[in-house]
């Protein structure tokens, strides 16, 4: 008991704590044990690995539970077209941002790469994935082969348009629909029970990834490319507290209380490189914080695909970076091309193992104007930057949901208030037990 009289928490049953923990801990194991700390990697890929196996019916079951329970299709297209509006348009402002950042700090000025004598085989994968994505190929690519292909493959798209079709099947059923939702539903929550078990693996994971990236790649490499990660890490703090602090501020909501709320998820992410394991979790706190259940099951979702900020953000500065370094000088409009073409590939490749680099490839590939061979230029740090872009991503996806949630009057402001700006008891208050 504090002497105020009321009961201390334990800082170490807290999650983020555990995680910091675990984070401090990979890099000082990473730093003794060099490339051998590499194998600890397993811990992160089982963790990431056992919530991907529940993300498929999770995506499926809370998009279609969704759109059934708004009942009229209309609002349901409604809310979804007010997402894609505000996707796209958050987008374009995350790629002029990284335009903007890589143009003035120039950190592949001076490099004088010369592509030829680059061993490029390490990205043959990417490159080959990259050219294969043409715009036929992803309008295709969104259908499954089959319902249960969609859940076996965990494409994200393939999962999002078999929900939306199952949704809007459902919701036409008439009175038969209550029971087929309710059933839906539980099994969700269940779904959801499971994700909570395997959380509590999270804080290994983070020890097993940091402590991989480290030693695999060492503090060299990060002074090697340090110019190039501090751009990265700069414009997304950039554009998380003025672009998304801007359309907190005017949703209502103060973006700092905001970060403070979805705090474990965010070392997470950034412990693992990964949105989607938090994704069961942060949907739970975003109906918790004001946003209309149903409204949240089908944004948030969606926004893994198509609202990917921090991903945006890296590619634009990605692309012009290898162009820097390779002493191939662009002009504004080829640079505004190069923007053009981010956001259509962007949306590209989603659900695909390595998508940052084959998105690159593909951007790269359809311009003839960078060698798409300079991708290995970038190997060395895609760990460390990835920790960057998925913390924004996750970020990103948040505000989001407010933010349309707002547009579309389906936010609860006391709850939110309540929720984001506690009581302050003060000691004084507090009578001691007699």
């Amino acid at each position: 008991m504090s002497p105020s009289g009321t009961r201390r928490k334990n800082p170490f049953a807290q999650l983020y704590v555990q995680l910091l923990i675990g984070l401090l801990l990979g890099v000082a194991v990473g730093c003794a044990w060099g490339p051998r700390a590499a194998g600890l990697k397993v811990l992160a890929d089982v963790f990431i690995k056992l919530i991907r196996m529940v993300l498929p019916p999770i995506i499926f079951g809370t998009v279609a539970v969704g759109i059934a329970k708004m009942g009229n299709l209309k609002t349901a297209g409604r809310v979804g077209l007010k997402a894609l509006v505000y996707f796209e348009i958050v987008s374009t402002f995350s790629l002029l941002i990284g335009l903007a950042v890589v143009n003035v700090v120039k950190p592949g000025a001076g490099m004088h790469v010369n592509v030829a004598t680059l061993n490029t085989h390490a990205i043959d994968a990417y490159a080959a994935t990259g050219k294969k994505q043409t715009a036929q190929d992803f309008l295709i690519n969104i259908i499954p082969t089959s319902a249960v292909g969609a859940f076996v493959d965990g494409s994200m798209l393939q999962v999002i348009l078999l929900s939306v079709l199952f949704g809007v099947a459902l919701s036409r059923l008439g009175r038969r629909k209550e029971q087929l939702i309710e059933t839906l539903d539980s099994i969700v929550h269940v779904l959801f029970g499971i994700v909570r078990i395997v959380m509590l693996l999270a804080p290994l994971a983070a020890f097993g990834s940091m402590a991989a990236i480290i030693g695999q790649y060492g503090t060299h490499t990060l002074a090697s490319y340090g110019k190039l990660m501090a751009a990265v890490y700069l414009t997304c703090l950039v554009f998380i507290f003025g672009v998304l602090g801007i359309i907190s501020a005017v949703c209502g909501v103060s973006l700092w209380r905001f970060l403070g709320y979805i705090k474990d998820e965010i070392v997470i992410t950034f412990g693992t490189c990964s949105t989607e394991a938090v994704l069961p979790q942060l949907m739970i706190k975003m109906e918790k914080l004001g946003c209309e259940k149903s409204l949240v099951e089908m944004v948030l979702p969606a926004g893994y695909t198509f609202n990917a900020d921090g991903t945006s953000i890296y590619l634009t500065m990605a692309a012009i970076f290898i162009a820097q370094a390779t002493d191939h000088n662009l002009s504004l409009g080829d640079q505004l091309i190069v923007l053009a073409v981010l956001l259509l590939t962007s949306k590209g490749s989603a659900g695909v193992a390595g998508s940052g680099f084959v998105t690159l490839a593909a951007t790269l590939a359809s311009m003839d104007k960078i060698p798409v061979g300079g991708i290995v230029l970038l190997l060395g740090i895609e760990s460390f930057v990835n920790q960057a872009r998925a913390v924004t991503n996750l970020i990103g996806n948040g505000v989001a949901t407010i933010a349309i949630a707002r547009w579309e009057k389906a936010f609860d402001d006391p709850r939110a208030r309540a929720i984001l700006n506690p009581p302050v008891v003060h000691a004084a208050a507090v009578q001691r037990p007699q």
